[in-house]
């Protein structure tokens, strides 16, 4: 057997040298323009004879400038995703609401916070993230964690995974080929997936780099799924005509060094943090989103379960939500109660007489008002817009209204819970 070759270099630092760029490299492998020894992981091994060997080839071939300096790799922001409920078109409108009416903020928890979309809005602030689904707590540690991460490290890994090809059988073909995504995905999907998990395991990226790399996986996976933006169930007889591509995540250059972010079930957190803005943006009704984004959250856990039925579903169980059954104002109350802070902003909008029966909004604005009364003084604003959902409701004039409630020490129980202040913004 023969020994590998020891990695005695980068691809960027080959490419640097030769003057070159990472994808015109990757390019001239992926032709057979040179042979190069991969490691136990299918990563191509970068040493002096590999640089010498292309120096060769790049003389033969007298490459053009434009073409050596060409870079071809993607950049995603953090709204690049299809969200149920996704805030990001609103967060203008709720901005503003905060700017005007919650002075002296220094601290906001977004304790719902889905793709993370409200929370990038204040990144100039001390950030508290929470959210009951890994895959997405794993993108808040991407987006807004602070620790240092080797960009040109998830570029040369990046530009590994978009140039392989993958044959052999993995956890991802076994159970989704040619549903979701074709089998041909499925098998980079998986591969990729366990690459990402030895190398942490390995120590060769840190615990931020992880995250962005699995963070780039899931928004490359929601580009090209065949479903309507979400995982209930995928769309039989679908032509795979867009293929796996990664891209770099880019989050914000200055984030606070303190921001925190939890995995947790949202009221036993609140009974231990507090800050100065709570946002709260529950679910409005009875889709479960563990149900809509399981496949995403298979893939970031990575503990390879059993699935089941069609749509190829693990167990949910431990991350159903109260907040999308009939339980949804006790735990409301519950979750206010518990809340430590100078301001609570609720997200709440109008679906409870429209749409669906699925749709149908969960909490009466007498729930809301009667709940947030007892902590201090409500007002609410509203704005119209139009909402991504799962396709199956006709819903116009939709409007999400912001309840802003100045919490007070003490307060006394409102008997006439509809006589709010407020009005649009």
């Amino acid at each position: 057997m023969r020994r590998m070759k020891k990695m005695e270099m980068t691809a960027t630092q080959i490419a640097r040298e030769l003057d070159i760029s990472r994808s015109y490299l990757y390019y001239l492998k992926n032709n057979h323009a040179f042979t190069v020894e991969v490691d136990e992981n299918g990563r191509p091994v970068w040493n002096r004879e590999v640089l010498e060997a292309i120096r060769r080839v790049l003389a033969e071939r007298k490459v053009p400038a434009k073409e050596k300096k060409e870079e071809s790799y993607r950049t995603i922001r953090i709204n690049n995703r299809r969200y149920l409920g996704n805030k990001y078109k609103l967060l203008d409108f709720i901005r503003r609401v905060v700017q005007e009416h919650c002075p002296g903020i220094s601290t906001v928890a977004d304790i719902f916070a889905g793709t993370g979309a409200v929370a990038s809005a204040f990144t100039d602030k001390k950030l508290i993230t929470n959210d009951i689904m890994y895959s997405n707590y794993i993108c808040h540690k991407a987006w807004f964690d602070s620790q240092p991460y080797s960009e040109e490290k998830l570029v040369d890994l990046i530009l590994d995974y978009n140039s392989l090809r993958v044959d052999e059988e993995n956890y991802m073909t076994e159970n989704f080929a040619d549903t979701y995504f074709s089998r041909e995905d499925c098998a980079r999907i998986g591969y990729i997936r366990e690459n990402i998990e030895n190398l942490y395991k390995k120590g060769e990226i840190n615990e931020r780099e992880r995250a962005l790399l699995i963070t780039s996986l899931l928004y490359a996976m929601d580009k090209i799924a065949k479903t309507c933006g979400h995982y209930d169930a995928y769309r039989k007889g679908a032509v795979f005509d867009r293929h796996l591509e990664l891209a770099l995540p880019v989050p914000e250059g200055t984030l606070n060094a303190n921001n925190v972010c939890y995995n947790e079930d949202t009221n036993e957190l609140m009974k231990k943090i507090e800050a100065d803005l709570v946002y709260i943006d529950p679910p409005y009704n009875s889709r479960q989103y563990c149900d809509a984004y399981h496949l995403l959250e298979n893939v970031a856990r990575w503990e390879k379960p059993q699935v089941h039925g069609v749509a190829r579903k693990m167990d949910r169980s431990a991350l159903k939500s109260d907040y999308c059954t009939t339980r949804a104002a006790d735990a409301f109350e519950d979750l206010i109660r518990n809340t430590k802070a100078r301001f609570i902003l609720l997200s709440y909008n109008n679906m409870a007489e429209k749409g669906d029966e699925r749709s149908n909004a969960k909490m009466s604005d007498e729930d809301i008002m009667r709940i947030l009364g007892q902590k201090g003084r409500v007002s609410v604003y509203s704005e119209s817009y139009k909402a991504f959902t799962t396709g199956k409701s006709d819903i116009k004039e939709n409007e999400e209204r912001l309840f802003l409630c100045v919490c007070e020490e003490e307060r006394e129980v409102i008997p006439s819970p509809l006589n709010y202040t407020g009005g649009k913004v």
